[in-house]
């Protein structure tokens, strides 16, 4: 039986779980601003004491790779390295966006639609990638700018659910039947279970030392105007 924990920094979630075998046995997570710096380590320790396991347990570490959150992942992904080289144990990275289809599959285990996973990236660009009901990628990860036009083909043809911090902003420009908006969150680190369990079993493996997130855009640091 695989041990994983398991962390998800790439929205304003922070959240830590730890799966034995696919099974999500203990999870600690909260949604605020600008809280991954201070909570991360602390989550890890809470969740390791609800379990009452040792780190040395451990079977492999387990992270949420993105795209999301240039400081969030940087947190998410520089911790799980630090456990990784400090237990000698395997590094995970699982695609964000798949984490969060996974965890609305769960729950709605009869929707046979397509659902369509988004993170904000500001106005109205998003990181987005559609799934169907057996989590296959019906369209890849890409930042997409939202206007009318957008999945037009996809919502002619099936119903549509849209999940993410990035979904509900977008509900007023797409007007379309098949479209279904969730206010809910599913970017939680017990969505990575599952996930994680397959590729530990697969031997789905990343290069710690090398290892990056996947920002899917380039951090851009603006410099402040100077007041004249």
């Amino acid at each position: 039986m695989a041990k994983i924990l398991q962390i998800e920094t790439a929205t304003q979630t922070c959240s830590v779980a730890l799966s034995v075998d696919g099974e999500t046995i203990a999870l600690k997570e909260e949604t605020a601003q600008n809280i991954h710096a201070g909570s991360l380590t602390l989550f890890i320790e809470e969740v390791m004491k609800q379990a009452a396991m040792e780190y040395s347990a451990l079977d492999a570490i387990a992270v949420s790779k993105g795209p999301g959150s240039y400081t969030g992942l940087r947190i998410g992904v520089s911790t799980a390295k630090g456990l990784c080289f400090a237990l000698d144990k395997p590094l995970i990275a699982l695609d964000t966006l798949k984490m969060m289809a996974n965890g609305f599959i769960e729950a709605n285990p009869e929707d046979k639609g397509l659902v369509c996973a988004m993170i904000d990236a500001r106005r109205m660009e998003v990181y987005t990638a559609i799934f169907d009901h057996s989590l296959n990628t019906i369209s890849e990860t890409e930042a997409k700018v939202i206007d009318e036009t957008s999945f037009e083909q996809e919502l002619c043809r099936h119903k549509m659910t849209f999940i993410g911090d990035g979904a509900f902003k977008c509900k007023d420009v797409l007007k379309n039947d098949h479209a279904v908006f969730l206010d809910l969150n599913f970017n939680s680190a017990a969505h990575l279970s599952k996930l994680a369990e397959q590729a530990f079993l697969a031997g789905d493996f990343e290069d710690v030392a090398y290892f990056e997130p996947h920002y899917l855009k380039d951090f851009v640091l603006t410099q402040p105007k100077k007041k004249v």
